[in-house]
């Protein structure tokens, strides 16, 4: 399926999208109400690896789904939003292998059920998506399920799982403040809200030590047997290797794939995890799985496709859908870390939306950017307008211009490096959207 067919599961969702309010309504009860119609297909999931925070939630279900799939297990994974095609949303395991994207015929079929089964009632489309993805997960069977929440933790739809194998708490930073509360300390109270009484928990690395506070406080609360990063746990590079620690000694690793000093503390998160969770996996496997994971639209280098012919002959193009000021900061650390190996100028190519902090994300790229070119986010009706983002870059202390398009933008950094002897490097980001709009553009679009 291309990026520009209407898949037939496509269509089933615009349906729903139609008839039911668009957006998150926080609570349980719709959803509950909805999965007991179902006969409770959460009921019958194999052991679940339940994924909070947020920042690093899809690199640590990256990382977990790699490593167990390299030591043989079958892995459900589901994840949002997706980048360009709904089926993303919903990895199917299969023995001895990677899995794959849902089919659409079985993906249409599963969201008919579910809307029939909802008899109209009120509910969001992302609730019956999450109810989807405990029926997909329920009819074919798998050896883990990893379940990454869509948004904040407690009242999330998929937090309607009685006992997680292991939950697991990525960094948090301010981000959906009018759904979660406005200081950190209360997003991390939310998150938390994922915990289960007596169930492994695993707090990845936090920047914020008021959000690593209520993490652990609520998990002794809830008697959780608890790693923390930091503490119980860690990762750090030495001589160009991984070297990950616990109470079990050391394991010398390869880096990750994924690019970034972070993905060091992700990928440390994720070995916890899948111990946490009861997986023996043997360190080969780790290994493998480190080496071989991939996570679409984040620090991912776009290796040609359409739009690359607009940009400078020779320009390194990135992408990444991070876009709060926690995602703002490791990015820039990466674009740092690749300047001190490869020495190129940066330019920055970037599309918002209106809930998201501009300016907080493009201070962390303070003196580390020649110019920023804002773009529009087609794939949201909520796109902040180019002219006022580049009034947020300038805000932030950057040179900044609006442009139409991604395409128009890398056509501009072409012409200012034209006679350039190093050509520059191109991060295209600050929304999912725009990382989404920007596959399907270049015909590249996640498999």
């Amino acid at each position: 399926m291309t990026a520009t067919e209407v898949s037939e599961a496509a269509r089933e969702i615009e349906k729903l999208l139609a008839l039911h309010p668009k957006g998150f309504d926080l609570s349980l009860d719709r959803i509950t109400r909805l999965l007991a119609a179902l006969g409770n297909p959460q009921e019958r999931l194999p052991p679940v690896i339940h994924v909070a925070g947020t920042n690093g939630k899809g690199s640590v279900t990256a990382f977990c789904r790699s490593i167990l799939e390299a030591a043989g297990l079958s892995v459900h994974v589901h994840t949002s939003p997706h980048l360009v095609n709904w089926h993303e949303r919903y990895r199917l395991g299969v023995k001895d292998g990677k899995g794959a994207l849902v089919s659409d015929p079985v993906l249409a079929d599963a969201v008919r059920r579910v809307a029939e089964a909802n008899g109209g009632q009120k509910i969001t489309v992302f609730e019956i998506l999450t109810a989807v993805t405990f029926l997909l997960f329920a009819e074919h069977p798998a050896d883990v399920a990893i379940i990454e929440v869509g948004l904040g933790g407690r009242y999330d739809a998929t937090n309607v799982i009685a006992r997680p194998a292991v939950s697991v708490i990525m960094p948090i930073s301010l981000d959906h403040q009018a759904y979660l509360g406005d200081r950190v300390e209360l997003i991390a109270a939310e998150k938390a809200g994922i915990m289960k009484r007596g169930c492994p928990v695993v707090i990845g690395h936090q920047e914020e030590e008021s959000a690593r506070e209520v993490l652990i406080e609520t998990a002794e609360r809830l008697g959780c047997p608890t790693s923390v990063y930091g503490q119980d746990f860690m990762a750090h590079e030495e001589f160009g290797r991984l070297i990950f620690q616990d109470e079990n000694g050391l394991a010398d690793l390869p880096l990750p794939r994924l690019p970034g000093r972070h993905q060091y503390a992700n990928a440390a998160a994720a070995i916890r995890a899948v111990r946490a969770a009861g997986f023996d996996v043997p360190e080969p496997a780790i290994e493998k799985g480190l080496a071989g994971v991939e996570w679409p639209g984040r620090l991912q280098r776009l290796a040609g496709g359409r739009l690359s012919h607009f940009g400078p002959p020779g320009a390194e193009i990135w992408i990444d859908g991070g876009h709060n000021p926690g995602a703002g900061h490791v990015i820039a650390e990466a674009m740092a870390t690749f300047e001190e190996r490869d020495p190129r100028p940066l330019f920055l190519i970037i599309g918002m939306i209106n809930t998201k902090d501009p300016i907080g994300y493009f201070k962390a790229f303070l003196d580390l950017t020649e110019q920023v070119f804002t773009v529009p986010v087609h794939g949201s009706d909520a796109g902040l307008d180019p002219l006022a983002l580049a009034a947020d870059a300038a805000a932030a202390g950057l040179e900044a211009n609006a442009a139409s398009s991604v395409a128009e933008a890398l056509g501009q950094i072409a012409e200012l490096t034209d006679e350039d002897p190093v050509p520059p490097r191109v991060l295209i980001g600050g929304s999912l959207y725009l990382v989404g709009d920007v596959l399907a553009e270049n015909g590249t679009p996640p498999r």
